[in-house]
């Protein structure tokens, strides 16, 4: 092998390995994110220092070429827009738990330069207040898995109509073929059995169509107030975790001092650490209102009131969606 081939060679693997080392080393230098922490302090004793992201908040992700970003070529039609949502609503979860963990890192840094003020009062008050604003943060992060779970129910929608749409287009193409032969071939044998397979298509369809309404509506109601009952828990604790910060903050007192006089002394460590305790109470005692809506003369009370609504529409003299799809099965079956 010639001299200057073996040297391009060696000097490839010499970057290659530097490349893989250097990777290796960013992934140990990763900063964790900081423990819960419902403590009377934030200050973590200098192991958490300079975490969260005064610097950045969490690496950011490199996007590239995956199996994952090629799913949206490849969805059925009519799944498409409801894959597309779902796809944002990671993104907004992503957002949240970003948002608790730069609350988290805000919090850490208020407590740390308290502290190096060397002012007792403004030490004590902004390490306490960094407790509150941690909490608040933990209630992004618990908004976020929440709003995960109400994904769910819409991943329930989408898998449904993934289901339904070979359905539809199995009928659709046989109908399509029934034109063409119509056009081309009137006569043909194949013409009778081809109507068959329709009837068939058309029967198997309905079935599907039903399931689809029936989960769309049902997956839909319980993916919202999922999400809702979310919203308001974060937002009614943090309007908790709030006023007890404002409480705090009526500790430090802020009248003006004349040069050459000494400060205040501050003497409310106990009230303070006693604000944290109602916090901390209040939290805990919470619990979710419940709220029972009623639309006027839609026939719709609850959100289990699925047998009622079937039963309402028997009593007016016409059959339940469910019924009416298989009498419609068994009248394909007959004419077959």
């Amino acid at each position: 092998m010639p001299r200057s081939s073996f040297d391009d060679a060696a000097l490839m693997r010499l970057i290659s390995r530097r490349r893989s080392s250097s990777h290796s080393d960013s992934l140990t230098d990763t900063v964790t994110a900081p423990n819960r922490n419902r403590a009377f302090s934030i200050r973590s004793g200098g192991s958490n220092k300079g975490s969260g992201s005064g610097g950045g908040g969490g690496g950011s992700k490199m996007g590239g070429f995956s199996l994952n970003s090629l799913r949206g070529t490849v969805q059925p039609e009519l799944s498409k827009k409801l894959f597309r949502l779902i796809k944002s609503e990671n993104n907004l979860i992503n957002a949240h738990e970003a948002a608790g963990r730069e609350r988290i890192s805000i919090a850490t840094q208020l407590s740390e330069w308290g502290e190096q003020t060397g002012d007792d009062a403004i030490s004590d008050v902004s390490d306490k207040v960094g407790v509150i604003l941690s909490e608040i943060g933990e209630q992004e992060d618990s908004y976020a898995h929440a709003i995960d779970d109400s994904r769910g129910y819409l991943k329930a929608i989408r898998n449904t109509e993934k289901s339904v749409q070979p359905s539809r287009d199995g009928k659709a193409k046989i109908a399509d073929e029934i034109q063409r032969l119509k056009l081309k071939e009137p006569e043909s044998a194949k013409l009778v059995v081809l109507e068959q397979e329709l009837v068939r298509a058309e029967a198997e369809n309905l079935v599907a169509e039903a399931q689809l309404t029936n989960i769309t509506r049902q997956k839909l109601k319980e993916a919202y107030e999922a999400e809702f009952a979310a919203t308001i828990e974060r937002a009614e604790k943090q309007i908790i975790l709030a006023k007890h910060g404002r409480r705090l903050l009526q500790l430090l007192d802020d009248t003006p001092v004349v040069p050459g006089d000494a400060k205040p002394v501050y003497n409310h460590s106990s009230q303070a650490r006693q604000v944290l305790n109602d916090a901390e109470d209040d939290l805990r005692d919470w619990q979710p209102e419940t709220d029972n809506y009623n639309t006027e003369g839609s026939g719709v009370a609850a959100p289990a009131a699925a047998p009622a609504d079937a039963g309402t529409t028997e009593a007016k003299g016409t059959k339940a969606p469910e019924l009416k799809v298989d009498d419609d099965v068994a009248e394909a079956a007959t004419a077959l």
